[in-house]
């Protein structure tokens, strides 16, 4: 199975990359940008058929090690 994970800064986190990509944006013409918010996305294969297990072990991984949830949300898609 496959794995798509998104893991974004919380609203409130400054985010200094992305205020520099919407700056650089700004500056080559591209004034209708007027926010960029910038994240991680993680792709995972894996052996498993249980959706269950499955479930629980993509929220035990992105909480122990794939983001930093004090300061990030993570969402993620399964596909079958």
């Amino acid at each position: 199975m496959k794995v798509r994970v998104y893991v974004t800064l919380k609203e409130g986190i400054l985010d200094p990359q992305g205020k520099a990509v919407k700056h650089s944006l700004n500056t080559l013409g591209y004034s209708a940008v007027e926010d960029v918010r910038i994240g991680k996305y993680i792709e995972l294969n894996l052996n498993n058929n249980s959706i269950d297990k499955l479930d629980f072990q993509i929220k035990e991984m992105c909480n122990k090690l794939l983001a930093n949830t004090i300061i990030e949300d993570f969402r993620y898609e399964i596909e079958k």
